[in-house]
């Protein structure tokens, strides 16, 4: 992957953009390796560009000629529409939405000056093509004029589903606030991941990378299958991606997840798929912190499925794991260095199988899927 702005020193957010993509995966798994002593599978691996389904897009520079992108050391915008790393449809998109940021007469906050009212623009394409728009701001003051100019932008961009507002009042470092007001009808962005529909609501998280996604569902569903759980947790759910997946006629699969938006997410696609003929009898998902709420259950399940923060699980949950009894947990982590941490907690649950799956390309981050058994 070629980029003119890491070469021109304007943008190095991707760190590792001159180390060969292959020469990345090595050194992503020699790095694993030495912190998790399993056997492991082989790396996945998916393209090295076109692969991000979300943008995170500052907004700077006058109304009339907006920058997306990042800022610079003294605050001033770095435009970077045409970003290599994100899919064909942001790409596309993200010119008519600058288009519309001087349309709407939203002024790009100023970060140095503390003025202004558009922070960030965030959009994410789903697989169909579909896209979710966010528009940070500081205050309601521009609402009424996105509302009327939002008719335009649908025309400009037909691919619009879902479109909403989200409110950070506060002069610091912080992406998005608590408040969201959805401006379309649709609440949801329908994500088709290994033959399901996940529903991302505007505060709800999803992997960046939608195929490295369903390659991490895809081996979760594969070692549950061995394994032939009849009750499984899915801590820290998210949207529901392993418990949906994991879900089958003979189990019992709980969801938990503290975002009560994800949950509704969650619950959506369950609903939808009850309808059909198939159906997901014995899932549930539950609003709730994931370390409370497992240390306040009765019993453990045969299963349980863990996909933290870069935090990782803590001594807390870590340590009820270990004393809990339960035969096996699959955790997908995406912090090795805090996975590392946990497993230390954790000596009767063994690491008898790991898979690298490269999530973030063009640096050295990178998702890591473990199988543990006791």
């Amino acid at each position: 992957m070629q980029c003119h702005h890491f070469d021109a020193g304007r943008c190095r957010s991707c760190s590792w953009l001159a180390v060969p993509h292959a020469d990345q995966l090595v050194a992503k798994q020699q790095h694993v390796a030495g912190l998790v002593d399993t056997t492991w599978l082989p790396a996945a691996a998916g393209p090295e560009a076109g692969f991000r389904n979300k943008a995170k897009m500052v907004v700077a520079g006058p109304v009339d000629a907006p920058t997306l992108g990042i800022l610079d050391p003294r605050g001033g915008g770095v435009d970077l529409r045409d970003c290599g790393l994100h899919t064909p449809g942001i790409a596309a998109a993200l010119p008519v939405l600058a288009e519309h940021v001087t349309r709407a007469g939203l002024t790009p906050y100023d970060v140095p000056g503390r003025r202004g009212e558009l922070k960030h623009l965030l959009v994410t394409e789903s697989p169909a093509g579909g896209l979710l728009v966010r528009w940070v701001l500081r205050s309601q003051e521009p609402v009424a004029r996105l509302r009327k100019h939002l008719p335009w932008l649908h025309e400009r961009l037909p691919a619009l589903v879902v479109a909403s507002v989200n409110l950070q009042p506060e002069h610091k470092a912080v992406l998005e606030g608590e408040r969201e007001i959805v401006l379309t009808e649709q609440v949801s962005l329908p994500m088709r991941v290994a033959g399901l529909d996940l529903h991302l609501r505007p505060q709800s998280f999803f992997q960046t990378n939608t195929a490295m996604a369903e390659v991490l569902y895809r081996q979760a569903r594969a070692w549950a299958d061995e394994l032939a759980p009849s009750t499984v947790w899915d801590l820290y759910c998210g949207v529901g991606g392993f418990a949906l997946h994991l879900a089958a006629p003979e189990r019992t699969v709980t969801g938990v997840e503290v975002s009560v938006e994800a949950v509704a997410s969650a619950q959506q696609t369950s609903a939808e798929q009850t309808r059909d003929a198939t159906g997901l009898p014995g899932l549930a998902f539950v609003a709730a912190d994931a370390t409370g709420w497992a240390l306040a259950q009765p019993a453990p399940p045969d299963l349980v499925v863990v996909n933290p923060p870069r935090r990782g699980l803590g001594p807390a949950l870590s340590t009820w794991l270990e004393e809990s009894g339960v035969g096996a947990v699959i955790y997908s982590s995406c912090n090795a260095e805090s996975l590392a941490r946990d497993l230390a907690l954790m000596p009767s649950l063994r690491p008898v199988q790991g898979r690298l799956v490269d999530m973030f390309p063009q640096t050295s981050h990178y998702e890591v899927v473990v199988r543990l058994e006791r």
